[in-house]
C-alpha cells in the first residue's frame, strides 16, 4: 500500500542519513579546513565562482563581535562560519590564495560588510565578484571525469523531479509547468527548518516531504480536479499551470527575498576520491536519491497502486474498465510526485545553494528529461535525467557557464525530431 511505501522510504531515508553521516565524517575532518569552535544558529556564508568555476581553497577573514577566524572554500566554492550575535561584521578576501587568473572586479573591494541590522534572519550571505577564469592544473581526463561525476548526481536530483512530472503527464496529460515550483518549496522548505530552526538533516527531509506532498494534494483538490470535472481542455490546463508557476515564484521572492540562501546540513566537508573531490553533502544527496529512486521503482512495480498508476498511465480508459478507480490513482501521483519534487529540492539545496527561482532555473531541463527519456514513462524519465546530468556537466568544459544548459535543450530538440516518442517510448497512431 502507499503507507508502507512511504513507511519504507523514510526510514531507508533515516538510516541512510545516519550511516553516511558517521562513515566518511573521520575522514572528511582530516581534509576539512580548521573551523570555528564556536556553536551557534546564526551563521554567514558565500560561495565563490568565477565565469561559472566555483573557487576551492580560498581563505575569507571574518572578525568583529569578538571573533576572528578565517575559513576556506570547500570543493563547491563555498564558505561558511557560525557567529555569536547579530553584530557587525567585516568578510576580507585573502586575495593571494585566488587561483591564478582570477581577480576582482573592483580590485579594492577586498571587504564585504555586515550590518547588524541586516540580520532579517539566522543566515546573512555575502558574494564578491569575481573576473577571469581559474586556470586549471588538473589534467584533461580528470576534469572529465570530475564532471561526470558531477552530472551524474546532478542527474539524480532531476530524476527526483522528472519521473513525478512524466508520471502526472502520463495519468493525467498536463504538462505542468508549476512543477519546478515544487522544486522550489522544497529548498526553501530546507533553509526554513535547517538553517533557521536548526533542524536535524534527518527532520528537515521528512517535513520537505510532507510539505511537498500536502501542496500536490491541495493542488490536485482545488484546482485540478474541479477542472478535469468540467472538461477543461489540456491547452487551457497548461497555461493555467503557468500562471499558478508564475504567482508561486513571485510569492517566494515576495517572503524570502531574493539573495541566495546557505544551507549545508552540517555536511560541507570535502572528501577526496583520487581526481575527484566531493563534499559529504553531495555524496549524501546521491545516495539518497538513489536508495528514493529505486524505492519508488519497486513501488510502480511491486506494490497493487503502483500497477494500477502504471495502468492508468498506460492507458486510462482501458484501466478504468479494468475496474481501476482513475481519479484516485492521479490523487496519490498529484501527492507522491510533489513529494519527490520537494526532496529534490532539498537536496538541490543541499549540492547547490536555496533562491527563489532554483526550480524555474532547472525546469526546462526537467522537460528536457522527460521529453528525451519518453513521455508518460516514469523509467525513461529516470534515464532522460542522467543523461542530461552528465552533457550538461560535461558541456561545462567547452561552453561558457551561461550556455551549457543550452546543450540539453539542444538534445531535447534533436529527440523531438528524430525520435518524438523518446528513448523509451513507444510509437503511438495518431488519428
Amino acid at each position: 500500500s502507499l503507507a508502507k511505501f512511504l513507511i519504507f522510504g523514510l526510514l531507508s531515508s533515516i538510516f541512510l542519513m545516519t550511516s553516511l553521516s558517521l562513515g566518511p565524517a573521520a575522514k572528511a575532518e582530516e581534509q576539512e579546513p580548521e573551523k570555528s569552535d564556536l556553536e551557534s544558529n546564526l551563521v554567514i556564508s558565500g560561495v565563490l565562482v568565477a565565469d561559472g568555476v566555483r573557487l576551492s581553497g580560498v581563505q575569507i577573514q571574518i572578525t568583529g563581535a569578538g571573533i576572528d577566524e578565517i575559513v576556506t572554500s570547500d570543493g563547491e566554492g563555498k564558505w561558511s562560519l557560525p557567529v555569536p550575535e547579530k553584530a557587525d561584521y567585516q568578510i576580507t578576501l585573502i586575495t593571494t590564495t585566488l587561483p591564478s587568473g582570477v581577480e576582482l572586479v573592483d580590485s579594492t573591494a577586498t571587504v564585504l560588510e555586515v550590518k547588524s541590522s541586516d540580520w532579517l534572519t539566522s543566515t546573512a550571505t555575502r558574494n564578491f565578484r569575481f573576473v577571469g577564469t581559474a586556470v586549471q592544473t588538473t589534467s584533461l581526463m580528470d576534469q572529465i571525469l570530475q564532471r561526470f561525476v558531477a552530472g551524474i548526481i546532478f542527474g539524480s536530483l532531476l530524476a527526483l523531479a522528472s519521473v513525478g512530472l512524466s508520471l502526472i503527464f502520463g495519468t493525467t496529460g498536463l504538462s505542468n509547468f508549476a512543477h519546478g515550483e515544487a522544486v522550489t518549496l522544497g529548498g526553501i522548505t530546507a533553509w526554513l527548518a535547517g538553517s533557521i530552526l536548526g533542524l536535524p538533516i534527518a527532520l528537515v527531509i521528512v517535513l520537505g516531504l510532507i510539505v511537498g506532498g500536502l501542496s500536490g494534494y491541495i493542488q490536485n483538490q482545488i484546482l485540478w480536479m474541479p477542472l478535469r470535472r468540467r472538461g477543461t481542455k489540456l491547452v487551457q490546463m497548461m497555461i493555467v499551470s503557468i500562471g499558478l508557476a508564475i504567482v508561486l515564484r513571485y510569492s517566494y521572492l515576495f517572503f524570502i527575498d531574493g539573495t541566495t540562501k546557505s544551507y549545508t546540513g552540517g555536511l560541507s566537508g570535502v572528501i577526496s576520491l583520487g581526481p575527484i573531490k566531493l563534499t559529504q553533502g553531495s555524496i549524501l544527496t546521491f545516495v539518497l536519491a538513489i536508495a528514493v529512486l529505486l524505492a519508488f521503482a519497486w513501488f510502480l512495480t511491486k506494490t497493487r497502486v503502483g500497477r494500477a498508476t502504471r495502468a492508468v498511465s498506460d492507458n486510462i480508459s482501458l484501466a478504468e474498465a479494468s475496474g481501476i478507480d482513475s481519479e484516485k490513482i492521479i490523487k496519490i501521483v498529484w501527492i507522491a510526485g510533489s513529494a519527490l519534487a520537494a526532496l529534490g529540492g532539498i537536496l538541490l539545496a543541499l549540492y547547490r545553494q536555496v533562491s527563489w527561482s532554483m526550480g524555474f532555473e532547472i525546469l526546462l531541463l526537467i522537460f528536457a528529461a522527460v521529453v528525451l527519456g519518453g513521455l508518460g514513462s516514469a523509467y525513461g524519465a529516470l534515464l532522460g535525467s542522467f543523461i542530461v546530468g552528465v552533457l550538461v556537466e560535461l558541456s561545462s568544459l567547452v561552453l561558457p557557464a551561461d550556455l551549457k544548459y543550452a546543450s540539453a535543450l539542444f538534445l531535447m530538440i534533436l529527440v523531438l525530431v528524430f525520435r518524438p516518442q523518446g528513448v523509451l517510448g513507444k510509437k503511438q497512431r495518431v488519428g
